[in-house]
């Protein structure tokens, strides 16, 4: 059984953000090269980054979202602003680059 990478977004050296160098077409061997930021929305940790897909799954709903992880909606909405303040966090470390 092989287990799933997580796609990194922090140097296992010295702590600092990763970037993309480089992106491969498999199909037709076409390679394009430069400095590409990772996106806000990948750099959240891997459990934010699942409540998130499963957020949008749910159309957005918080009461379904709740009784999906058998939480109160008080935890789920606590959850969802923890993201949030995440999310603007990291943003805002991008715009100060």
């Amino acid at each position: 059984m092989s287990t799933k990478k997580l796609f990194p977004t922090i140097c296992p050296s010295c702590g600092e953000e990763l970037h993309v160098q480089a992106l491969h077409c498999a199909a037709c061997d076409t390679t394009i090269s430069s400095d590409y930021r990772i996106p806000a929305l990948l750099r959240l940790a891997p459990e934010q980054q699942r409540f998130v897909a499963e957020f949008i799954k749910c159309s957005g709903s918080l009461k379904e979202m709740s009784a999906q992880m058998g939480l109160s909606y008080p935890t789920v909405r606590n959850l969802l602003d923890a993201i949030i303040e995440n999310l603007k966090n990291l943003e805002s470390y991008e715009e100060n680059l």
